[in-house]
């Protein structure tokens, strides 16, 4: 008795990218940046399932490195100006006739889309930090002499402008000239941080918008390969998100946030050389039926193939041969007769099925409305799978007849798909 079977191995994956573009309709000018982050699985670091920041670091990020990874924050700066329209008057009463500045702080949420499939997602945001460089006259003359500029500066506003009024927090970045004063701000809040002139303040000017926001991305195991896109506007001037009070006004009313989301999946199966061949055998060979007529209780085989994923994927079987509903078949041309081949998968630790079980020689069925789905609980990195090949034993005694010789052959495609 020969009995062999043939299986062609497929898979499908694709990567991904993606944007998310904001746009307000505001007055004035609008100012546009670009967020870009990536998702690619990492081998050496199978459990880190998040993206990572890809855009260019400037402002205080790009200043001071260390202090945004450790706060897990980054930092853009824009070209908006804020100019005053009238003096800052000493000892003023109201905090919106001063040097103030609110932003928005809280978490804030937006819709991304898959590119092709508009698969939505959910992103949030918030701004971590504020900054910029003052520039007013010669801060000696404003506060009536002396020599040294930075107590100047600080008698100028009471105190360092290092040191942030709560509740904002102390950043510590602090440089100065006689006419400027380079600051930055941390924002745990989306509350007002004011600073109040203690002389008359002839005009003033934020050279500048360095902000520092925080990123949360979606689980990427549980996304398409692609390109995500969505936006997030924010409005900039006197009560808007980034509110910097009645006396200074921005150059541009509207802040834009452009995402560039890509993530890059990976779906690699490799097979051992010769494991495209399967010989269906019984338990302990055939000699049991060869010399004693003895009917073994099934065929089977166990081909072994490493996989690596990082998304979801599908598998599924077809056939050379049909004629069972769901399971291919193997054919013998000379008696003419054909007999069911089942086919099960059992996955490595890290793939389970939808609902999170493991894969324990789970059934395999012919096309795609059939198709199993599985996903990652991390990346999983060339782990071994097993293809379970079986001719049940309710075949045998129809597929094997005592003094006739049979050779039965099929060709099966296990597909595994990424499209899912």
């Amino acid at each position: 008795m020969n009995v062999s079977c043939s299986f062609v191995i497929r898979w499908r994956c694709w990567l991904a990218g993606a944007l998310i573009t904001c746009a307000v309709a505001y007055p004035v000018k609008a100012e546009e940046v670009s967020i870009t982050a990536v998702f690619k699985p990492d081998s050496a670091f199978p459990h880190r399932n998040k993206f990572l920041n890809t855009t260019p670091p400037s402002g205080y990020c790009a200043s001071y490195p260390t202090e945004c990874s450790d706060n897990e924050m980054f930092s853009l700066q824009v070209p908006i100006q804020f100019d005053s329209r009238a003096p800052i008057l000493a000892n003023h009463v109201s905090e919106r006739q001063g040097a103030m500045l609110k932003v928005p702080a809280q978490w804030r949420e937006l819709t991304v889309f898959h590119e092709t499939t508009r698969e939505p997602e959910r992103v949030r945001v918030r701004i971590a930090g504020i900054g910029s460089r003052y520039k007013t006259e010669d801060v000696i003359q404003l506060v009536g002499g002396g020599d040294d500029y930075r107590v100047a500066h600080n008698l100028l506003w009471g105190f360092s402008w290092v040191n942030a009024p709560a509740p904002c927090l102390y950043s510590g970045v602090g440089w100065y000239t006689n006419t400027t004063y380079g600051f930055f701000w941390k924002t745990p809040a989306e509350a007002v941080c004011s600073k109040q002139a203690k002389f008359d303040v002839p005009w003033l000017r934020l050279e500048h918008l360095d902000f520092a926001y925080e990123l949360e991305t979606p689980n990427p195991l549980g996304m398409s390969s692609g390109q995500y896109s969505g936006s997030l506007t924010y409005s900039v001037g006197p009560n808007g998100d980034f509110d910097f009070g009645d006396v200074m006004l921005p150059s541009d009313s509207v802040l834009t946030l452009n995402f560039n989301l890509d993530v890059q999946h990976t779906l690699k199966v490799d097979i051992p050389p010769g494991g495209e061949k399967v010989q269906l055998v019984p338990a302990g060979g055939w000699q049991s039926w060869l010399q004693a007529g003895r009917r073994p209780v099934r065929l089977f085989r166990d081909q072994t193939f490493n996989i690596s994923a990082s998304s979801r994927f599908k598998m599924l079987l077809e056939c050379e041969l049909g004629g069972f509903p769901y399971d291919c078949v193997i054919h013998d041309p000379v008696s003419k007769r054909s007999v069911e081949l089942q086919v099960s998968v059992s996955l490595p630790n890290g793939l389970t099925d939808l609902a999170g079980q493991p894969v324990k020689r789970r059934r395999l069925r012919v096309g795609p409305a059939n198709a199993q789905q599985f996903q990652p609980g991390f990346y999983v990195d060339r782990a071994p799978g097993i293809l379970h090949f079986e001719i049940p034993p309710q075949q045998m005694e129809f597929m094997l007849q005592p003094g006739v010789a049979s050779t039965y052959r099929g060709k099966v495609t296990v597909i595994w798909d990424s499209e899912v």
